[in-house]
């Protein structure tokens, strides 16, 4: 009982919200805000790299190509968030039952 209490406490501290995830897409998103905090590490850095070299090659035109490639990956990911979020937050009740699985 006191376990259950203790990951529903540790659950509800390190769950992620999709609203979160929502307000750095729309704020962040072409600096791969909302998938640093999805803990999708590896493309949000691709993201960040993209859109700064497409800021420090704008003026030689470069840039005004290369941020096609980061606004459509940005408006995709706004369909994708939602299912991030679930699925983190589904491992997170996983790994505090100790790998049981979730029944939904």
């Amino acid at each position: 009982m006191m376990s259950d209490m203790a990951s529903m406490m540790s659950f509800e501290a390190n769950k992620k919200s999709t609203g979160t995830a929502y307000i750095l897409w729309f704020f962040f998103g072409a600096f791969g805000g909302h998938r640093f905090y999805a803990g999708k590490t590896g493309t949000a850095v691709i993201i960040l790299l993209i859109t700064l070299f497409s800021i420090f090659t704008m003026w030689i035109f470069i840039g005004v190509f290369t941020i096609w490639i980061t606004v459509i990956w940005v408006l995709i990911d706004a369909f994708l968030i939602p299912g991030w979020i679930q699925r983190y937050n589904n491992e997170l009740i996983q790994k505090l039952r100790g790998s049981q699985p979730v029944t939904s």
